[in-house]
């Protein structure tokens, strides 16, 4: 049982030394489990998309994490056993934090679950640190399902945990809550994140667009590319064009004019463009299965083109293993919050059970 760790409040730090680090568990230790795309450096790993995550299984009652951050915007969640104990907030020092202590002897699982975006800046993970006689475990064998989805801020979380407002503010971002991350659990599937907020097919509210970002490793390097042989979904969502449906009718906004000049897309531009990211996604992926989403804000209303677009990009596709799929309209401020996103999971885990085989 837990008994200093209070659910939801941030966890305790203390300060590396010198004779703690010769206790490190590095980083690239065979027996450390990765999720989502990470760059490894020569001392660390680099954690920077929603979602990310390292798990390790250990014996003994603690376990901390060697961590330094970019701008100490991101935020993650500490998982004991399953259940999520607590959330840290590394800061730009490479510190230790404990994310579990006094736990009963024996042995458990940990899992360092990334919250946040990668605008928020990237995460330095250099290894575990045992507290006082813990020691690793061999890593469970991966989960034989894998999911991959590509999206924008409903994707990510963004403003899940923010009830009063609608805040861009990392503390308030929780992917572990999200709809794709849940259905992910249900499935028990192995679970990568390709998002960002603002994000779009088209345009976004910044210059770059998801035909540009969805093959990178870091999403800031148009160089750093992502080798695709390293991580083969059996399932494939997209959700995207809410940013397109909002941007394309703003000429005045800076992107609009970037991407589109005077004039707003015409139907057969909007089509043919989200058809080209599908076939570049399934050329990566032959195999897999494709769902291409939208929903649940308001792209997905009564009268909405957006809709219609994908299913006409998706019927030239004319592949058996793509399908459409539209969250109904949640009719609510703001971006979806905990229980919309989990609206929205019951909805895409009921569509997987009746449509795929995996």
């Amino acid at each position: 049982m837990l008994k200093l760790i209070v659910p939801l409040l941030f966890l305790p730090l203390f300060f590396s030394c010198a004779k703690a680090q010769n206790n490190l568990i590095k980083f690239d230790d065979q027996r450390i489990t990765y999720a989502g795309r990470t760059g490894f450096k020569t001392d660390a790993a680099e954690l920077s998309w929603p979602g990310a995550s390292v798990k390790i299984n250990f014996t003994g009652t603690g376990m901390g994490a060697v961590l330094k951050d970019q701008d100490t915007s991101n935020y993650y969640n500490v998982i004991i056993d399953g259940k999520v104990t607590g959330k840290i907030h590394p800061d730009t020092s490479q510190k230790n934090y404990v994310l579990a202590e006094n736990l009963s002897a024996g042995k458990h699982t940990l899992e360092l679950f990334k919250r946040t975006e990668w605008d928020k800046g990237k995460t330095w993970f250099y290894g575990f640190m045992p507290v006082k006689e813990a020691s690793l475990l061999p890593a469970s064998k991966l989960q034989k399902r894998k999911i991959e989805f590509y999206g924008n801020s409903i994707t990510c979380g963004y403003a899940t945990e923010d009830y009063k407002n609608d805040s861009s503010i990392g503390y308030f971002e929780n992917n572990y809550v999200s709809y794709a991350a849940i259905t992910a659990r249900h499935f028990d599937a192995q679970y990568s994140c390709i998002a960002k907020s603002g994000i779009g097919v088209l345009v976004s509210w910044f210059p770059l667009i998801m035909p540009e970002m969805y093959d990178r490793l870091d999403a800031t390097d148009s160089t750093s590319k992502w080798d695709f042989t390293k991580y083969t979904p059996d399932l494939v969502v997209l959700n995207l064009f809410q940013n397109d449906a909002w941007i394309t009718q703003k000429p005045d906004h800076p992107e609009f004019k970037h991407r589109f000049g005077t004039q707003p897309p015409a139907a057969e531009t909007i089509v043919l463009t989200y058809k080209k990211l599908v076939q570049n996604i399934r050329s990566k992926y032959p195999k897999a299965q494709i769902i291409c989403a939208l929903g649940s804000m308001d792209a997905t209303q009564k009268g909405s083109p957006w809709p219609g677009y994908i299913e006409e990009a998706v019927k030239q596709l004319a592949d058996s293993k793509i399908y459409t799929h539209f969250f109904p309209y949640k009719d609510t401020p703001g971006h979806p919050k905990v229980a919309e996103q989990q609206i929205m999971a019951d909805d895409l885990i009921a569509f997987i059970k009746q449509k795929i085989k995996w």
